[in-house]
C-alpha cells in the first residue's frame, strides 16, 4: 500500500473535521446574528459537539476495527458532506445544533479510526511518533485555516445567508476525500488478528486498569486541560489584561494555534532523532519558562490606544508561542500508549484516549473561566503550572510502566 498517499489523505481528513469543530465560536456568532439565539443557546453548541465526540467513543470505537478504518473514513466524509450541504440551506438555530451532534459523532469515528490506521503503517515506535506529531500538525493548520475561512465568510455576509457558502467549500472537500479514500487501498489486516479476542467495551475496561494506560490517560486529561484552557481563554487574557481592541484579541489568540501547528510539526523530525522523554521534558521546561517570562510582562501592559498588531504589547506576541512547546505532548502520549499495544486493540485504546481528552477540555476551560472570574490579571494562567509539573512527574511513570503495559495487554 501507498504509505505517503495514506498519511496524505488521514492528515486532510483529520484537518477538514478540525475546521468543523473549531468553528464553534463564528456560528456562535452568526447564529445570535441571524437565528435569534441567545447566548445560553449558543453555547449549547459546544456541549452538542463535545458529548457527541464521547457517545460517539464510548458507542463505536471497539467497533469500527470489524467495519474497517478506511470505510469509516468514507462513511465520515460522506456523511459530513451531506451535513454540510443541508447546513447551507439552515434558516433556524435547530440546523447549527444538528450539524454540530453530526460533527462531534464524526470526528469521534475518525479520531479512532485515524490513530488506528497509525499503527498499521508505522515501522516502530519512534516512527509512530513522528507520524502522529505531522497529522497532527497538519490538524492544528486546518484549526488556523478554519479561523480564516469563516471569517472571510462572515466578513463578506451581506444578506444574512451569505456566511452559509462557506458549508459549500467544505461539503466539496469532504466529497474530494471520498473520491481520495476510493483510490487508496488499506491492508487492514494486521486489525483483526484471527488470534486477538473481539474487542468490545469490556476490552476498554481491561485496558483502563493497567497503571500504564492510567498514567497515560492522566497525562493527557492534564495536557488537553491546559490547551483548552489557554486556547479558550486566550481572547479574554488578550482583552482584559492586555487591554487589546475586541476583534483584535480574538485574531492574536491565532498566533497560539500556529504554535501549536508549528510544534506538531516539528516534534515530527524531533522525535525520529531524540528518545521521548527527553522532548517531553524539555518541553515542559519551555512552557514553564515562557509563563514565567511573558506573565510578568503582561502584568505591566498599558493602557494606551491600540491601534494594530504594532502597537500591541511583547505579551501579546510571547505567551502564545508556548504552543511550540505544548504541542508535541498530547501526540507523543497517545503514540507511546498505542505503539505498545498489539494493533487490534488500538481502537480500544483511542476511545478511552477521546473520552478523557473531551473530559480534559470541558474541565481546562470551566476551570480557567473561574479563576479569570476570581483573581486578578494574568494569575489564571499561572495555576497552569500545576498540571505541568503533574505531567512531568507522570512521564518517568509512563517511561516504566511500558513493559508493563506490553504484558498486560496481551494477557
Amino acid at each position: 500500500m501507498n504509505r505517503t498517499r495514506i498519511i496524505v489523505a488521514l492528515a486532510l481528513t483529520y484537518a477538514v473535521l478540525g475546521i468543523l469543530m473549531n468553528s464553534v465560536g463564528a456560528v456562535i456568532l452568526q447564529s445570535i446574528r441571524h437565528f435569534d439565539a441567545t447566548k445560553p443557546m449558543g453555547s449549547t453548541l459546544e456541549a452538542c459537539k463535545d458529548l457527541s465526540v464521547v457517545a460517539a467513543s464510548f458507542a463505536l470505537a471497539t467497533r469500527i476495527p470489524s467495519i474497517g478504518y478506511r470505510r469509516s473514513l468514507i462513511g465520515v466524509m460522506a456523511v459530513m458532506g451531506v451535513a454540510c450541504v443541508a447546513a447551507s440551506f439552515a434558516d433556524r438555530f435547530l440546523a447549527m445544533q444538528a450539524l454540530f451532534v453530526v460533527t462531534g459523532l464524526s470526528f469521534g469515528v475518525a479520531k479512532v479510526a485515524t490513530y488506528a490506521t497509525i499503527g498499521l503503517l508505522a515501522r516502530d515506535p519512534a516512527d509512530h511518533a513522528s507520524v502522529t506529531g505531522v497529522i497532527e500538525g497538519v490538524f492544528m493548520i486546518g484549526l488556523l485555516a478554519g479561523v480564516w475561512l469563516f471569517g472571510w465568510f462572515v466578513g463578506g455576509d451581506h444578506s444574512a445567508r451569505d456566511w452559509l457558502h462557506v458549508y459549500w467549500v467544505i461539503a466539496a472537500a469532504c466529497g474530494v476525500l471520498v473520491m481520495a479514500w476510493l483510490g487508496t487501498p488499506l491492508d487492514e489486516s494486521a486489525a483483526v488478528a484471527p488470534d486477538t479476542p473481539k474487542a468490545d467495551w469490556s476490552d476498554m475496561a481491561r485496558l483502563a486498569v493497567l497503571p500504564a494506560t492510567v498514567a497515560v490517560l492522566v497525562g493527557l486529561f492534564l495536557y488537553v486541560l491546559i490547551e483548552q484552557g489557554i486556547g479558550t481563554w486566550l481572547p479574554t487574557f488578550n482583552n482584559q489584561v492586555l487591554h487589546l481592541p475586541p476583534a483584535m484579541s480574538v485574531q492574536m489568540s491565532s498566533i497560539f494555534v500556529g504554535s501549536l501547528a508549528v510544534g506538531r510539526l516539528a516534534s515530527g523530525l524531533a522525535l525520529r532523532r531524540f528518545d521521548w522523554l527527553a522532548v517531553l521534558l524539555a518541553c515542559l521546561a519551555g512552557i514553564a519558562l515562557m509563563i514565567l517570562v511573558s506573565l510578568p510582562l503582561a502584568a505591566g501592559a498599558g493602557h494606551g490606544a491600540i491601534a494594530g498588531w504594532r502597537d500591541a504589547p511583547l505579551a501579546a506576541y510571547l505567551f502564545p508561542l508556548l504552543g511550540i512547546f505544548l504541542a508535541p505532548i498530547y501526540p507523543t502520549l497517545c503514540s507511546i500508549a498505542l505503539s505498545n499495544l498489539p494493533r487490534p486493540r488500538h481502537a480500544a485504546m483511542m476511545g478511552l484516549i477521546v473520552i478523557f481528552s473531551a473530559l480534559g477540555g470541558t474541565l481546562g476551560s470551566f476551570l480557567t473561566g473561574l479563576l479569570f472570574q476570581k483573581v486578578a490579571g494574568a494569575f489564571a494562567f499561572y495555576a497552569t503550572l500545576l498540571p505541568v509539573a503533574l505531567i512531568a512527574m507522570a512521564l518517568p511513570i509512563i517511561r516504566r510502566r511500558q513493559r508493563a503495559m506490553q504484558v498486560g495487554a496481551t494477557a
